[in-house]
């Protein structure tokens, strides 16, 4: 949306359509037991990932409205991966504010993944980092003496 269509929708002068376009009809076609969890951005890994407590969404907010969805996926226990590179600068910076308040909140945890993708851990999730990950593997493996 260009600046004078933003402004104007800020003074009300135009309909605000900044909600993305989706395809009703796509939706309506889906199967029930799709992983499709509130929104067509986020998509949660197989029905039995979800039973064992294995799950991790993506989530790719296009403003900072999506920013719901990154906290009731989180309130729920799920840890988030929110890739925020599609984002304003702007924009970005409130969901990351956001996501530190939510995080700091439920007791859980945030980490830069990489440049403008982050993951939101609840307190009972264990994140390793590449260095203690692979002393595991190694030691369980690899070194059987």
């Amino acid at each position: 949306m260009g600046s004078v269509r933003k402004a104007s929708a800020w003074l009300g002068l135009v309909e605000d359509s900044d909600e993305p376009y989706y395809d009703d009809e796509y939706a309506e076609g889906a199967e029930s037991g799709d992983a499709w969890v509130t929104d067509p951005r986020v998509r949660v890994a197989s029905e039995s990932a979800q039973e064992a407590g294995r799950r991790i969404a993506t989530v790719s907010p296009s403003s900072f409205r999506d920013a719901r969805g990154i906290g009731e996926l989180f309130r729920d226990g799920v840890p988030v991966i929110v890739n925020l590179t599609a984002m304003e600068p702007a924009d970005a910076k409130r969901v990351v504010d956001f996501a530190a308040g939510l995080t700091f909140g439920l007791r859980g945890s945030i980490e830069r993944v990489a440049t403008r993708v982050f993951l939101l851990s609840p307190s009972d999730t264990q994140v390793m980092s590449g260095e203690a990950a692979s002393r595991t593997h190694n030691a369980g493996f690899f070194n059987q003496s």
